[in-house]
């Protein structure tokens, strides 16, 4: 019978299972590009490279992310009411709608179960009267860019 080792992976040695993974790809990326021992970026460390990617990335997603909401707003707000419902967001929407992605982008049974709910949330605004959804829209918007 195999030995866990603590983690209640097999093995032995006290080596965890994903740094057995770990060292197997690693030796697949050698015998991939024997010749190449260059790390891609700024930083001889890989780990600083990593994390600079992921600074960049974040903050290229962010600027994209409110430069999209904000010009989607403004064609009926108007850019300065836009740019204030944006940044006017209370620190529970923001929680909100960040863990609505997380779980949708997770997996895909999360992303059937955010699916499902945005398509019913807008199943129920279309029952609603055209006049009365879009005034409701307005004024929560409205109410949110006075908040300062």
């Amino acid at each position: 019978m195999a030995r866990t080792n603590g983690s209640g992976t097999k093995g032995s040695g006290g080596k965890h299972a994903t740094d057995r993974l770990g060292a197997a790809i690693d030796a697949a990326g050698d015998r991939m590009n024997p010749g190449n021992r260059e790390v891609a970026g700024p930083s001889p460390n890989p780990a600083t490279n990593l994390l600079i990617h992921d600074v960049l990335l974040r903050s290229g997603g962010r600027l994209l992310r409110l430069g999209l909401e904000k010009g989607l707003l403004s064609n009926r707000y108007g850019g300065s009411q836009a740019k204030q419902m944006v940044e006017n967001r209370t620190m529970a929407q923001t929680l909100a709608t960040f863990a609505i992605a997380r779980l949708a982008t997770r997996s895909i049974p999360g992303a059937i179960v955010v699916g499902g709910g945005l398509v019913a949330k807008t199943l129920l605004d279309r029952r609603q009267s055209r006049h009365g959804a879009r005034r409701k829209g307005d004024r929560a918007l409205r109410e949110q860019a006075k908040e300062d």
